[in-house]
């Protein structure tokens, strides 16, 4: 038995059934026994793999457009340009060998990683190599500093944490995780109510018996921030998850390990745990937070109109066959939409600080 797993065993026969968001935090962030303290999550070799750690042209593409909005937002100096949640730092390392086509964007940036991990800071050191010596790394979006802001997401917002409600008896009780006879975790009803009024969109009170509602308070506190930021310093930030562009209902949380959907309780800390993301009401708090939502694009189209497909058609130009091959499967997972792709599952949400700024494919 793990010992992350004996201490929720512990804080549910002392204090009661645990909410999702609890158990999510618990599980992903605790110091000591936490999937992204101890784990090795990334790659072929882990439990999932990322856009960027699929191709090099993913990484491209995105520093590219980040080399465009800085341009359409008049070239502000200096400027931060961030990542939150960065993995391994494929992406980064990536987007700064692209910003090479254009010394004065990469003269005026400052490349800063968001990353609360230790373990993961070291790793991405080892993978910026040289650019490691010029990289600040924050704890998180208080320590942003007051200047102009680019900023990348991907698959960041995916594993804040969420609450999830149940439709039992008439009324939204919070899913919470308790413990069955032989103590092992289960699902079963909280005592805590949501109203009408925090209901996310697409839910109602006339819904079927078992019918599963989710929210994201940490999720929405991070997009008030970024959307605070790029509103009073200037900027954008482009966030790319998997998720859904109307509010609704649903149980979209899930557990993978070894590149395989898992029972989200089974292992507490050993097995990565998301959910898909609620862009709409991301939008809203943009919104409320003074900055501009654009309308989401899946990540097929995002990359397709960014030029995914001329940039690799000159990746393989004078390659051997199987370089070509690979290529075109890189493409197909990341802009196809096939069962196991990723262009439309995933979307793109930026956020910028005026309407009138267009910042291609996105319009104004």
């Amino acid at each position: 038995m793990g010992i992350l797993l004996s201490r929720i065993r512990r804080q549910i026969e002392l204090n009661g059934p645990m909410s999702v968001a609890e158990y999510m935090a618990l599980c992903l962030l605790d110091p000591e026994h936490g999937y992204y303290t101890n784990a090795e999550p990334f790659g072929v070799g882990g439990d999932f793999t990322t856009a960027p750690e699929i191709s090099q042209l993913f990484g491209e593409i995105i520093g590219a457009w980040l080399i465009n909005a800085w341009h359409a937002l008049g070239k502000p100096e200096p400027f931060t340009l961030a990542e939150a949640g960065p993995g391994r730092g494929t992406l980064m390392r990536d987007i700064l060998r692209t910003a090479a086509i254009d010394p004065a964007f990469k003269n005026a940036a400052n490349p800063t990683l968001i990353e609360a991990s230790q373990k993961l800071r070291t790793n991405q050191a080892e993978t910026l190599a040289t650019e490691a010596a010029r990289t600040v790394w924050l704890d998180d979006f208080d320590q942003l500093p007051e200047q102009a802001l680019l900023l990348v997401t991907n698959e960041f917002f995916d594993a804040l944490p969420i609450r999830q409600f149940i439709h039992h008896k008439g009324r939204w009780m919070e899913r919470c995780i308790g413990l069955n006879d032989h103590e092992a975790l289960r699902w079963q009803v909280g005592t805590q109510r949501i109203t009408a009024q925090e209901l996310p969109r697409g839910a109602t009170e006339n819904e079927e018996e078992g019918a599963i509602t989710e929210i994201a308070p940490a999720r929405e506190s991070v997009m008030a921030k970024i959307a605070n930021h790029v509103a009073k310093h200037g900027g954008a930030a482009i966030n790319i998850d998997y998720g859904h562009a109307k509010s609704g209902l649903g149980d979209t949380l899930q557990a993978m390990q070894k590149h395989e959907f898992v029972d989200p309780l089974i292992a507490p800390g050993q097995v990565d745990l998301t959910s898909h993301v609620d862009f709409e009401a991301l939008t809203r708090v943009a919104m409320l937070e003074g900055a501009y939502a654009f309308p989401i694009k899946t990540q097929g189209d995002f990359l397709i109109q960014c030029g995914l497909l001329e940039r690799a058609g000159r990746l393989g130009a004078g390659k051997s066959v199987k370089v070509q091959d690979q290529i075109t499967a890189d493409v197909q997972r990341l802009a196809g939409d096939g069962d196991k792709d990723m262009g439309n599952l995933f979307k793109v949400f930026c956020v910028t600080q005026k309407s009138s700024t267009a910042l291609p494919p996105f319009g104004s």
